[in-house]
């Protein structure tokens, strides 16, 4: 049985794809063909739907966060394998007696594989945080730590995000890939280092042959060993970045037109999502709108479909047109603009920004916040600042490491919903016999993966 590793190198198209030559050799060797992206174009659900073969009506991913709605919590970039709804690829293979490995793939804890690792801090009762690395089984932390040291956390998002993070999980992969033990039969490994310039600068201004040639380089380790193993490598991808000009403030339209309410306190406003009649979970290009207030749904489309920047809104059954007929999904699903992008912030004086929204905070912010990727611009020093700010934490001091923008109008960059051209879809490389499809769906990653092992 020959293994396979899959490496995620989000954002990676056809168009892009001569700049890595590495990975255009393994392509020239093998095949590739686009992928088609399905809605949400972004990272979990995108994921899911790879691995389980299933539209988010299926998976009930619906994007990187939605509204919980038995807590009324909105709540980002979780990790419980418990909330797909629908059997990952790795669950099917482990029942074979096929071993699996997920390195840095969303959804990783609980994951019925035989090796994960992924980003996880420890918090402390007193607000602190250490960054680390979660295992399975968890002797391997230490074991990758000490061959590799401490996984860089800050270049994995914030800031400043960029090549360290990507870097690391490839030679974690490669020691995993090389161990003594029996090598895993399928290694799932996510390479994120084409998301973050492309956010902050626009793919126009994102200097592609270096930071392609970054990533490109970075996969040598990965390559290395599975070439030692004799196992197959695929590339696959969740999306293509495009340029944006124009951030559309759905939660402020909304609580302009007296839909939306905020509780205000000393740590600034909070938003009230029992109170709300409306309100909008935004993640990058789409956002989910839910309502407290049912007979409200022709007053908020018509409030949210008004708005430049808003190109299509679905309802109720609608939702199925897109995949998301799902009781996680919004009631109303609010697509933008080609150059356009849902930011989350509900206030509408900065003076009362919670305290969290100057800070990279992904789990407490009730939307996804490219912001993070930046350093506030208005700010003497804020690299320094924020050091600072860091020392007084570990010195046991409560503070914020408030350093992050609240402009919205340095993002140049998004993603989210499918692109038109072939070439600037996001690239699908694999071995075997090729498709006849000049485009493949996301959806048949699965299966694909279950040929290899003569499993469909």
């Amino acid at each position: 049985m020959q293994p396979l590793v899959i490496l995620n190198t989000v954002g990676l198209t056809s168009r892009l794809l001569p700049l890595a030559p590495r990975l255009h050799a393994l392509a020239q060797t093998q095949w590739s063909r686009p992928l088609s992206e399905i809605y949400p174009a972004v990272t979990c659900s995108a994921q899911a739907s790879m691995l389980t073969g299933k539209l988010p009506r299926e998976h009930g991913i619906v994007g990187n966060g939605w509204l919980f709605r038995d807590t009324m919590e909105v709540r980002f970039w979780q990790q419980s394998n418990h909330l797909m709804q629908a059997e990952p690829v790795y669950a099917t293979l482990r029942d074979k007696g096929i071993r699996c490995a997920k390195l840095f793939w969303w959804f990783n804890q609980g994951a019925a594989v035989d090796l994960a690792v992924t980003p996880k801090p420890h918090y402390g009762a007193d607000g602190s945080k250490a960054f680390d690395v979660q295992t399975y089984p968890e002797s391997w932390a230490s074991r990758l730590t000490g061959r590799l040291g401490r996984f860089p956390f800050p270049s994995f998002w914030g800031p400043m995000a960029g090549l360290p993070c990507t870097q690391w999980i490839a030679h974690c992969a490669a020691e995993i890939l090389t161990a003594h033990e029996e090598a895993p039969h399928l290694t799932l490994v996510y390479l994120p280092h084409l998301d973050y310039d492309p956010q902050r600068l626009g793919p126009r201004a994102t200097n592609w042959a270096k930071i392609v040639g970054e990533l490109d380089a970075a996969c040598q380790p990965v390559l290395d060993a599975a070439k030692k193993i004799g196992a197959a490598v695929w590339v696959v991808n969740e999306y293509t970045h495009v340029q944006v000009d124009r951030p559309v403030y759905l939660n402020r339209i909304l609580r302009q037109a007296g839909l939306l309410s905020a509780r205000d306190g000393p740590f600034g406003e909070q938003l009230e999502t029992y109170a709300s009649t409306a309100f909008a979970v935004c993640d990058h290009q789409v956002a989910h709108v839910y309502l407290n207030v049912r007979n409200a749904m022709e007053r908020v489309r018509e409030v949210v479909t008004s708005q430049p920047g808003v190109d299509r809104v679905y309802t109720g059954e609608e939702r199925a047109e897109i995949g998301l007929d799902h009781a996680r999904a919004g009631d109303l699903i609010a697509l933008a603009k080609p150059n356009a992008w849902f930011a989350y912030p509900f206030w509408l004086d900065d003076r009362r920004a919670p305290d969290y929204a100057r800070t990279v905070d992904i789990h407490r912010k009730p939307g996804y916040d490219p912001c993070e990727l930046f350093f506030d611009p208005n700010r003497l020093w804020p690299k320094a600042r924020a050091i600072g700010k860091v020392m007084m934490k570990k010195l046991g001091l409560r503070t914020l490491v408030d350093v992050i923008p609240l402009d919205a109008g340095l993002v140049k960059g998004s993603h989210g919903l499918p692109v038109n051209d072939p070439l600037d879809k996001p690239v699908f490389i694999a071995s075997g016999p090729q498709s006849d499809e000049a485009v493949i769906p996301q959806t048949s990653i699965k299966d694909a993966i279950l040929r290899h092992f003569n499993l469909a």
